[in-house]
């Protein structure tokens, strides 16, 4: 049989090769799902208008993010528990986004070390951390000392997540890590807690016992005196807060809805983006995630005002499916989707993206 040729394709496939309780996690949702599904059918529905006669002959992805530079306008997200997709885990994943030249973002429940992810590249590529605040603040202050040591070049601190979202099919799964699995980075910090079923989801019961529901904007200036790295707000969907966020000396915003996993209808991250791209105003980049499928999507998303867009279920299918070859697989898809995408619109490089592509010039 021929293998995957898109990302659905991959999906499937690692529907049928994961846990039905790992499946759930990874694609599941808040509620009835409604934010899943429109994350996905908000970008299906958002025409693009190519222009014609221009020279597509070469045809080029690279682009800046933070003014570094990425062979394409696509991160990684930070998703949790990699190694429930892949005994490789999230060092599979440093490996494959180091060879697509773009940045791994890592989460904070990481199941490798943030020590282990950086080294596993062999020093090529970049990563960002990903960053929950918790009640203790001893605990982000050890993170943050950790991710600086070990080369990470900016903070992507999610502010959408004050408390878990209520996932049905992880209460009714018992979500849990089995044995020998936890959130490598947390161990000291009562990581334990979600390697027991219990009634429900061990990841509520854990972030209910250790994160910070009080946070507020000032959490910002205080994150911003013990670091020197830039930090990003994951989360943002509002102008009001894309404005805030820029007064308090952010270097970027990620509208993200967090996949539909935290409110459910909620507004989907492509109908957000514009507003936010407005309010920054240039003041700082825009980055999205959600319901990126197919190079379209991104393009869309660029033509938007987005820097760049982040995947996280597609790149876990991949990995799933096939390890770090996998992943690899998944990206040189949407980079090729991409790049046909922008040749067929007009767009030879990314500069040449606009608004004109996605409304009437």
């Amino acid at each position: 049989m021929p293998g995957p040729i898109n990302l659905h394709d991959y999906e499937s496939q690692a529907r049928e090769r994961l846990p039905q309780m790992v499946y759930d996690y990874y694609a599941g949702g808040a509620n009835d799902e409604l934010t899943v599904a429109e994350n996905v059918r908000a970008w299906d529905r958002l025409l693009l208008h190519p222009r014609v006669l221009v020279n597509v002959s070469a045809v080029d992805l690279r682009t800046t993010v933070l003014g570094r530079p990425v062979a394409m306008p696509l991160l990684t997200a930070p998703c949790g528990f990699n190694m429930l997709a892949h005994p490789e885990g999230e060092c599979a994943v440093a490996r494959a986004a180091a060879a697509a030249g773009i940045i791994q973002v890592v989460s904070t429940a990481a199941t490798q070390t943030l020590e282990e992810i950086a080294a596993a590249s062999l020093g090529r590529g970049e990563r960002w951390f990903q960053l929950y605040c918790y009640r203790d603040r001893e605990i982000t202050r050890d993170l943050v000392r950790r991710a600086e040591a070990a080369g990470y070049t900016a903070l992507c601190v999610t502010v959408d997540v004050p408390l878990l979202g209520r996932r049905e099919r992880e209460i009714r799964d018992h979500f849990h890590l089995p044995a020998g699995t936890t959130m490598k980075n947390l161990e000291p910090y009562a990581a334990d807690l979600m390697a027991a079923p219990g009634e429900g989801s061990a990841l509520a019961a854990y972030a209910d016992s250790l994160w910070d529901s009080s946070l507020t904007w000032d959490v910002i200036g205080w994150l911003r005196s013990i670091t020197r790295l830039p930090l990003l707000l994951k989360g943002i969907l509002t102008a009001d807060d894309a404005r805030r966020a820029v007064e308090h000396g952010v270097a970027a915003v990620i509208v993200s809805n967090h996949g539909g996993r935290q409110l459910d209808t909620v507004v989907s991250s492509c109908e957000a983006l514009p507003a936010v791209v407005d309010a920054v105003a240039g003041r700082g980049e825009v980055l999205v995630d959600g319901g990126i499928r197919r190079g379209t999507h991104v393009l869309k998303a660029l033509a938007l005002g987005a820097q760049a867009v982040l995947i996280g279920g597609p790149y876990l299918w991949g990995l799933a499916a096939g390890g770090e070859a996998g992943v690899g697989h998944v990206l040189e898809l949407l980079r090729d989707e991409l790049a046909l995408a922008m040749a067929l619109a007009g767009c030879p490089n990314v500069s040449r993206i606009g608004r004109t592509l996605v409304a009437p010039g």
